[in-house]
């Protein structure tokens, strides 16, 4: 059963969500607005955070924005729109994925088991790999650099491990979305080039000058360390 806080203003969406998501398995915590959902956070460590971006008073955009200052729970988003200002606005915010409402129980519950299993330990068989100054332990689930841990959400750590499995490989966005977001759709791609955005800002020196993960115009990415 995990622990899944839901933050929500709309009381029948709140409700009916919430017991949907019981019904499949989830211990489902509640909360109406913004600062109710940072307090819960902070006293119940959910497993994963489902986040209404269009909040009274603190909007969902500057909700995960704080989570994100000092944690790294998975954040489920909720946007009323497809539109890209909302999709891309909450991923640069730091949510993980997204999905559209009107929602549907069975859409929303497997998008959080999608994330959730991003953070289960590489069943790939590799063992540790050190790549310069970052250390990747495929067992453990960790990574440092320079000697200390880098705090890193499921996503970015389930991006980092496929990207870095095969150095030098160029991996399509669309490999990526499958493999690590199991969308098939290739307009979520934004999801991609968000995630590595997010990753290289704590992997790279110069983020705008990477090391680790390379662009490939027009195709996707290439995790290619000196």
């Amino acid at each position: 059963m995990s622990r899944i806080l839901l933050i929500e203003d709309d009381d029948s969406v709140r409700i009916s969500l919430s017991k949907a998501l019981g019904r499949y398995g989830h211990d489902v915590v509640s909360a109406s607005t913004g600062e109710e959902g940072l307090q819960l956070c902070r006293d119940r460590s959910p497993e994963l955070v489902v986040l209404d971006l269009m909040l009274p008073g603190m909007d969902g955009f500057e909700v995960c924005r704080r989570i994100r200052v000092t944690g790294t729970v998975p954040i489920v988003m909720l946007t009323a729109r497809g539109d890209d200002i909302d999709v891309v606005g909450g991923l640069e915010a730091g949510a993980d994925d997204y999905v559209v409402k009107p929602v549907e129980p069975r859409v929303i519950d497997a998008r959080i088991r999608a994330v959730l299993r991003r953070g289960t330990p590489d069943q790939s068989g590799q063992a540790s790999a050190t790549f310069g100054d970052l250390v990747i332990d495929r067992a453990a689930m960790t990574v440092t650099q320079a000697g200390s841990e880098v705090a890193l959400t499921p996503t970015e750590l389930r991006l980092l491990l496929e990207l870095s499995r095969s150095p030098g490989q160029v991996l399509s966005r669309q490999q990526l979305l499958e493999s690590v977001w199991e969308h098939s759709y290739l307009g979520d791609s934004r999801l991609v080039d968000n995630g590595v955005q997010r990753l290289r800002s704590k992997i790279e020196a110069d983020s705008a000058a990477p090391v680790f993960i390379q662009t490939v115009r027009g195709f996707g990415y290439r995790f290619g360390p000196v």
